[in-house]
């Protein structure tokens, strides 16, 4: 599968606003919108990577360009990662 070029500025856009909630919920890091985007991809396989782990569904998926994004476990898995930074940094 092939995504277009206003797909992937549309799913680069729901992965930075999933991962600026996500960092919003566990305390926040520095960053301005790559580290959301970034955060919002490494929550996407980090929340689906838990999802599948402990057989949960995915009650909130966005199709762009054919493709799905789990907006939900990105939400989560981006908070979960920003928290485990956080432990591994020491600060609160």
């Amino acid at each position: 599968m092939t995504i277009t070029l206003p797909g992937l500025i549309l799913l680069v856009i729901v992965a930075a606003v999933c991962g600026a909630i996500g960092n919003a919920i566990a305390g926040g890091i520095r960053g301005g919108l790559i580290v959301s985007t970034a955060l919002g991809f490494v929550g996407a396989l980090l929340g689906l990577f838990l999802a599948a782990r402990f057989n949960l569904p995915e009650p909130l998926v966005v199709h762009i360009s054919g493709h799905p994004f789990p907006v939900l476990w990105s939400i989560i898995g981006a908070a979960v990662f920003v928290a485990i930074i956080h432990l591994i940094s020491g600060r609160r």
